[in-house]
């Protein structure tokens, strides 16, 4: 395991310039300082959907790789301060503790949702996409409609947006802000990787889930998240490259923020084995 972390860490540092050996070297573990209560963003308050959007693998047959993501998004949030009672979920599994997705039902849970917690929004879908939007169920969510939905439950709050899915860099533009960071898992014309029946994870969701292990901020995690995609891909060979997409708005400041690192802390272990099928 350790050659294949220092492998990897030697692949990145080529490709990067060293700007993210940090994210998958195994140098002896530092401990972060904790940051002072008064200095962290409270996240109790803030409104959660997250939405597992299809059960199929790029090749058509079944595969939890977009409820695995949903349902480990959600422990990983409720982590860093989300309230599990201000989350709902959406999954075409009908897995427990979620909803059946359609998009009227996540249009009115969002509504919902925000209604009650009005702090700020954090959003993520994961699913297939096309080129004219993400795949919702048996339908497509387009850019304009989603813009729509966030901009009537949330407004002007501070949001985090993520779009997990082939080509969903076309919903940067659509719902950028001055108070957003949107996040998506490839730019507009590139698909994105990691949805084999036999996969976990996307290879954005699980860089993802990873990042959140060592970011203290979510303009942080964005880079991260870049970066450790980047990675895989090379050595994966899957091509060409997505591009994760980061917006962050002009009003949106650090204190969207869940810890303080006064340095990075090295993930513990190598990525988890996907394939390089297109989600």
């Amino acid at each position: 395991m350790r050659k294949t972390l220092i492998a990897l860490g030697a692949v990145l540092a080529l490709a990067l310039g060293g700007a993210g050996l940090w994210l998958l070297q195994e140098p002896p573990p530092a401990k972060a300082a904790a940051a002072p209560e008064s200095d962290l963003t409270s996240f109790k308050d803030w409104a959660v959907v997250l939405v597992a959007g299809d059960y199929r693998a790029h090749s058509g047959a079944p595969s939890k790789v977009f409820n695995n993501a949903r349902r480990d998004l959600a422990a990983a949030f409720a982590k860093i301060g989300f309230a599990k009672a201000n989350m709902v979920q959406f999954s075409v599994d009908y897995d427990e503790g979620t909803q059946h997705t359609t998009i009227p039902e996540i249009a009115a849970a969002m509504h919902e949702a925000a209604g009650k917690a009005k702090a700020g929004c954090l959003i993520y879908f994961t699913s297939h996409g096309v080129p004219t939007g993400i795949i919702m169920g048996d339908g497509v969510l387009g850019p304009e409609q989603l813009r729509d939905m966030i901009n009537g439950a949330c407004g002007k709050r501070p949001s985090v947006i993520v779009m997990s899915a082939c080509y969903s860099g076309q919903f940067v533009t659509p719902l950028q802000g001055e108070n957003r960071i949107i996040m998506t898992a490839s730019r507009t014309d590139r698909t994105s990787f990691g949805c084999g029946e036999l996969d976990h994870y996307t290879f954005f969701d699980d860089c993802f889930l990873r990042a959140m292990q060592i970011a203290g901020d979510f303009p942080g995690l964005g880079a991260g998240v870049q970066q450790c995609v980047a990675v895989r891909e090379q050595q994966m060979k899957a091509t060409p490259p997505s591009e994760p997409q980061v917006s962050v708005g002009s009003a949106v400041t650090f204190t969207l923020r869940w810890r303080d690192l006064p340095e990075p802390n090295p993930f513990n272990g190598p990525p988890a084995q996907n394939g390089n099928q297109p989600t």
